[in-house]
């Protein structure tokens, strides 16, 4: 199977045959070269690539001049520049002016090459899924709206009826695709048609001795375990005010498969004003919209990613002086606006990984690995801020090696987040002791600290979503590390927890099953 077709444009001739042989290394086997852009461009015509990467200085037409032609014919398409350091200028033009993905400096470093050629094909595949998603929605869209005009003329038209010949509202009810009930004002129901009985999963005659209250539910059955239902409070208090009104976001729950149908009701006060039909409609196709809606949010927030690197590296080139001498105050300005940046790409990036674990569209990329290394690694990069706060940041490690079969990076991920939280919520002059061990082919880590504690009402709702960690104190993060971390930590097969006891300290731990075992067997 490809990893994606790849087209470079360099004139260069031995460094496009260095990137043939270290493409055929990396396993990219669809890859195009082109020495003339000219050429190239004839080439785009009739072939449509993953990636494109062209150098910048070139006879006859430049990259910036290529790239604007590629981009006509593949506006979707991912590119990347290769430039030389005197022409970042140029780049940041190219940048701004076509939207370029990346810029890569020559020479290249190989592995961050690569790493930003596979980014470079996830971007192109994404923007393509996303036109995918998006014609889908819009006929999804224009069917659902075809339906719901349909229903609401179907509606007014019954209820004309019913206003006019009481006796025609059986042969109406009967036949019409949703459900239909009838209640009185104090909300027990009268009449139900055939599709109100498929839709509770109760003959009419059960339903017929039954309150509207105890098959429908304002709140989400799934969210809660005693699922509220103040529906007839509901229909009286709109009653006084509207002869129609519309109950939204409304569950039926089935007796048979003890499922909880989402629908919404329309409901419609008879002519004596003491009764009520209501038009009960079934909303799990839109639910499922919904769902297409937010994989459309989470490409979209993918494609944030790309302006605000742009937007690092161009306050990276003030910084450092590659456009001239800056002042101390626009130093610190502009310090400010690329941590503002930063933050705001940490918080799109751990959106993306969670809605990746979510929607199961992330494989972990299992590697046999020396995880007492990665540990002594991240211990390294964090003992810094422990020096800085006075920490006593200690490291207990059984083994020089340990060798396991995971997703190195991942695994990266999760330990650095622990011992970032631990360093970041233990006080000054406090003490933090992180323990790896190998245990019958179960590797067991653990970081533990003497801080503030976390109340035991608190714990748990520490791994959910946007959880601000304790009560007691707001955090300024994104409330994604540790729903993130149990999200890597269970697609490992492991699990994760926490021990904390107020003003003694916390310990989170996880445990990989097998993954010693594992490792022996690859």
């Amino acid at each position: 199977m490809s990893l994606g077709k790849i087209l470079l444009v360099d004139d260069d001739k031995l460094l496009t045959s260095t990137f043939a042989t270290l493409m055929k290394v990396e396993g990219f086997d669809d890859v195009v070269i082109y020495n003339n852009p000219k050429e190239a461009v004839e080439y785009l015509k009739l072939e449509a690539p993953d990636l494109i990467i062209s150098d910048f200085m070139m006879p006859e037409m430049n990259g910036l001049e290529f790239l604007r032609e590629a981009k006509k014919i593949y506006p979707e398409t991912s590119m990347i520049l290769l430039t030389a350091y005197a022409d970042k200028e140029n780049a940041i033009k190219t940048i701004n002016e076509i939207g370029v993905y990346k810029y890569i400096e020559k020479p290249w470093d190989n592995d961050d090459l690569i790493m930003n050629i596979k980014n470079g094909i996830e971007r192109s595949h994404l923007l393509a899924d996303l036109r995918d998603k998006i014609e889908k929605l819009e006929i999804a869209q224009n069917e659902l709206k075809k339906y719901n005009e349909k229903l609401e003329e179907l509606v007014k038209e019954r209820t004309r009826e019913l206003v006019l010949v009481n006796d025609k509202l059986s042969g109406i009810i009967n036949y019409c695709a949703d459900g239909i009930i009838i209640i009185d004002k104090n909300g027990n129901i009268e009449q139900v048609n055939p599709a109100c009985e498929n839709l509770t999963g109760l003959s009419s005659q059960t339903l017929a001795g039954m309150r509207i209250q105890q098959i429908a539910y304002t709140d989400n059955p799934l969210m809660n375990k005693a699922p509220k239902s103040d529906v007839q409070t509901s229909i009286l208090g709109l009653a006084e005010e509207k002869s129609e009104f519309l109950l939204r976001d409304m569950y039926i729950r089935n007796s048979l498969s003890e499922e909880y149908v989402p629908v919404e009701i329309n409901f419609a006060k008879l002519s004596d004003g003491e009764k009520f039909v209501g038009v009960i409609r079934n909303f799990t196709a839109q639910k499922e919209n919904e769902r297409l809606r937010d994989d459309f949010i989470a490409t979209l927030t993918h494609d944030l990613r790309t302006p605000l690197l742009a937007s690092i590296q161009t306050l990276n080139f003030f910084l450092d002086g590659s456009l001239g001498q800056i002042s101390e105050q626009q130093n610190v300005m502009l310090s400010t606006m690329r941590q503002s940046n930063e933050d705001l790409l940490g918080l799109v990036n751990a959106l993306l990984e969670v809605y990746r674990f979510e929607s199961g569209k992330l494989n972990l990329c299992k590697t046999v690995f020396d995880v007492s290394s990665l540990v002594k690694q991240c211990y390294e990069e964090l003992l810094p801020l422990a020096k800085k706060k006075e920490i006593e940041f200690v490291l207990h490690c059984d083994e020089e090696e340990m060798f396991i079969d995971a997703d190195r990076a991942e695994i990266k991920r999760v330990i650095m987040n622990l011992c970032g939280n631990a360093l970041n919520y233990t006080n000054k002059s406090g003490t933090i002791d992180v323990f790896l061990k190998l245990q019958n082919d179960d590797l067991i880590f653990s970081v533990a600290d003497n801080g503030n504690g976390i109340p035991k009402e608190d714990i748990a709702h520490l791994f959910k979503r946007f959880s601000q960690g304790t009560s007691r104190k707001r955090s300024t993060g994104t409330g994604l590390g540790l729903y993130l971390s149990r999200q890597i930590v269970e697609a490992h097969g492991g699990k994760i927890w926490v021990e904390s006891k107020v003003n003694k300290g916390s310990e989170f731990t996880f445990v990989l099953t097998n993954a010693g075992a594992a490792a022996r067997a690859v």
